[in-house]
């Protein structure tokens, strides 16, 4: 639901730039398909962890970063911060300029993107 409220803000921020083939009902529910499928690929990852655990010098040990994880981290920054200027647009009924739309729904496509990357390769990896 996450993702596809973030899709739904973004595909409305976009749509209010009025340009005719950002306004469509298919975009929209094609943004919020996208978000949602992958808020729940990217969040819900299956953990990954074949790597040894270091010793740091201070005598602690960490684990290796597992960069599924971070595809997945940053996905979810991405496209969580665009859908989050893309409220902050609505709400104060901001008038969106083309190249900032544009520019938000390209970053927030991009995390959408990501968090699917990251939650299918963690998948086949586990698979």
């Amino acid at each position: 639901m996450a993702g596809a409220s973030c899709g739904l803000f973004v595909a409305t921020h976009i749509a209010s730039t009025r340009v005719e083939a950002f306004g469509s009902v298919a975009l929209v529910l094609f943004l919020m398909m996208l978000g949602a499928i992958g808020f729940y690929l990217g969040i819900d990852i299956p953990p990954h962890r074949t790597g040894r655990a270091t010793l740091l010098p201070s005598g602690d040990s960490a684990l290796p970063t597992d960069p599924v994880e971070l595809l997945s981290s940053a996905g979810t920054f991405l496209a969580a911060l665009a859908a989050l200027l893309s409220v902050f647009s609505i709400v104060f009924d901001a008038a969106p300029a083309l190249t900032w739309s544009l520019f938000l729904g390209a970053c927030w496509l991009f995390g959408a993107l990501l968090q699917i990357a990251a939650g299918a390769s963690a998948r086949i990896w586990r698979a």
